[in-house]
C-alpha cells in the first residue's frame, strides 16, 4: 500500500501532497524535507528506488517536477513506478502535456485527478479512459453549477 505521494520541482518547492497514513503535521513536514533533500541530491544516473526508514521510496523526473511515492517495504517499486507513470499520462491527457504550472494553477484537478485514480493508496481504477471520462462528467457538473441562472430558472417557472 502507498504511504504518500509527492510531487515537487527541482528547486525544493512542494506542489502536491496527498497522504494515505494518518500522521502529524509536524512529521509530515519532516519527512517531506527529509525526502526532498535525499532525491534531489541524487544524480540522473541513479536507481528511482531508495530505502527510508521502513519505506521504500519509488520516485521518477518528468520535466520540472519530481513524483515520488512511498511505499511499504513489501510492495513492488516496478508497480509504484508503472502507478507514477499512469498519473502522468493522466495528466498530460487531461491538460495537454502537462507542465508545472498546470499543476500550480489547477491543483484542485490535478487532486481530483490523483483521487479518481488511486483510492486509499490502492489503484481504484487502471483505465486510462474511465478515469478521464469521470473527471469530464465532473466538469460538466461544475460548468453547470457556475453557470448564471435567472430567478424564474431557479424556481423552475422558466
Amino acid at each position: 500500500m502507498m504511504r504518500f505521494m509527492l510531487l515537487f520541482s527541482r528547486q525544493g518547492k512542494l506542489r502536491l501532497q496527498k497522504w494515505y497514513t494518518a500522521t502529524a503535521e509536524r512529521d509530515k513536514k519532516k519527512m517531506v524535507r527529509d525526502l526532498m533533500q535525499i532525491v534531489l541530491a541524487r544524480k540522473p544516473k541513479m536507481c528511482s528506488f531508495l530505502e527510508w526508514r521502513d519505506l521504500k521510496i519509488v520516485y521518477k523526473r518528468y520535466a520540472s517536477l519530481y513524483f515520488c511515492c512511498a511505499v511499504e517495504e513489501q510492495d513492488n517499486e516496478l508497480i509504484t513506478l508503472e502507478v507514477i507513470h499512469r498519473f502522468v499520462e493522466l495528466l498530460d491527457k487531461y491538460f495537454g502535456s502537462v507542465c508545472e504550472l498546470d499543476i500550480i494553477f489547477n491543483f484542485e484537478k490535478a487532486y481530483f485527478i490523483l483521487d479518481e485514480f488511486l483510492m486509499g493508496g490502492e489503484i481504484q481504477d487502471t483505465s486510462k479512459k474511465s478515469v478521464l471520462k469521470a473527471i469530464e462528467q465532473s466538469d460538466l457538473l461544475q460548468e453547470e453549477d457556475e453557470s448564471p441562472r435567472s430567478v424564474l430558472e431557479e424556481m423552475g417557472l422558466a
